[in-house]
């Protein structure tokens, strides 16, 4: 079994580091998995790149980065980095100022094991403050549905979302097409909105995944209710005929 943590970048040199010392820091005893960490460096201007190179030099788990002078879509920038990827690894997003839990490609691993023929999976995850203190009452908690349809409906419902709590197959991904490239935000959710449109239900996994950091220079800052549920107009009116054949309304 192989993971690759998928990491864009853009101006993060900051924070960036402690995300990278997150992934290495896995440990994953007594499965037997290998991992990578592959970087997108999406057109920084600070010393992202010098950060970069120095750390892929250090010992240690593989960190794999390319160089993008023009800032490219953050689905763009994933897409570029996956396509790198072994077509036989499990794929785990992580956002460039996060930081992964130790032992959270351990659970994913464990619970692919336990689940074979199951291609994605969703777990919870906590929130902290930019000095990485936890927001008690912020915690993430994955939602079980009894099937794809269900779930679709809550996430149009604007009851239920997904970001970065999720690892998946390189085979699913390709089977989906990837992130759509054109979006500007929410291309994570549109990707899984794909998956359950494919049939895919996700295995709930019964651990936290990484600590997502709120702070000023957040991508979703700003992204309240009304903002959620227009990016949420968008990508129904992408698969209108699909979702609707479901039985699933537009969102309000």
């Amino acid at each position: 079994m192989h993971f690759s943590v998928i990491t864009p970048t853009h101006d993060r040199s900051a924070l960036l580091p402690e995300a990278v010392a997150s992934v290495r820091a896995t440990t994953g005893t007594p499965l037997d998995f290998s991992f990578d960490h592959f970087v997108f460096d999406n057109g920084s201007h600070d010393d992202t790149a010098a950060y970069l190179r120095t750390a892929a030099a250090q010992p240690g788990p593989p960190l794999r980065h390319w160089h993008h002078g023009t800032p490219q879509t953050v689905g763009r920038a994933r897409n570029l980095a996956i396509r790198e990827a072994a077509p036989d690894a499990w794929l785990v997003p992580l956002d460039d100022d996060d930081l992964l839990l130790q032992r959270a490609l351990y659970h994913y691993g464990a619970q692919i094991e336990a689940n074979p023929g199951r291609p994605w999976l969703v777990a919870d995850f906590l929130r902290v403050d930019e000095n990485l203190r936890y927001l008690p009452g912020e915690d993430y908690y994955a939602w079980q549905f009894d099937t794809p349809a269900a779930m679709l409906q809550a996430i149009f419902r604007a009851e239920h979302f997904l970001q970065g709590n999720v690892c998946y197959s390189h085979a699913l991904i390709d089977e989906v097409g990837g992130y759509d490239e054109e979006l500007k935000m929410a291309e994570d959710l549109d990707l899984y909105v794909r998956f359950l449109l494919a049939g895919h239900l996700p295995v709930v996994c019964p651990h936290f995944s990484h600590l997502h950091r709120f702070h000023a220079r957040n991508v979703s800052t700003g992204v309240d209710a009304a903002k959620h549920n227009a990016d949420l107009q968008v990508i129904y009116q992408k698969y209108a005929a699909q979702l609707g054949a479901l039985g699933i309304a537009a969102p309000g």
